[in-house]
């Protein structure tokens, strides 16, 4: 089966594929203002998860992290760059960023750390003692 090729048809899938990955990466949020979402890795072990969030220029005054149940929220602002000049180019990333993200079990929240390095958030969540998993001693009858 012969089917045509049609020039505008591929120009307006591309145009749909570029708002899509504009969507994805932006999302509207309160009072009409667009913020980023913060790309994670996630990865888990038996007694904690780990989060690592590239936030490049940003510090620990500039992150705010809360845990609600399962749900971990990071939120923050990575400073505009220097004001009062022209750019050629600005691709950087600035702006507020916000990532919501529910975990599939209960978090030890006085356990969890937060650090720093080299532009990388790293969040150690440690899982409650209800999560985890349990050695069940199996008794033999005599």
């Amino acid at each position: 089966m012969l089917s045509r090729i049609s020039p505008t048809h591929d120009i307006m899938s591309l145009r749909e594929a570029m708002n899509r990955l504009f969507d994805d990466t932006f999302s509207p949020v309160m009072e009409g203002e667009r913020i980023a979402q913060l790309p994670l890795d996630v990865y888990g072990t038996e007694n904690e998860f780990v989060v690592l969030a590239t936030v490049p220029g940003a510090g620990p005054d500039d992150v705010s992290i809360t845990v609600e149940g399962e749900t971990l929220t990071i939120r923050g602002e990575i400073p505009a760059p220097i004001d009062n000049v022209e750019y050629i180019y600005s691709e950087r990333f600035h702006g507020k960023f916000l990532r919501t993200l529910r975990l599939n079990a209960p978090i030890d929240v006085d356990g969890i750390e937060a650090s720093f390095d080299k532009g990388v958030l790293t969040l150690l969540l440690p899982k409650a003692e209800a999560a985890k998993p349990k050695q069940i001693a199996i008794k033999a009858k005599k």
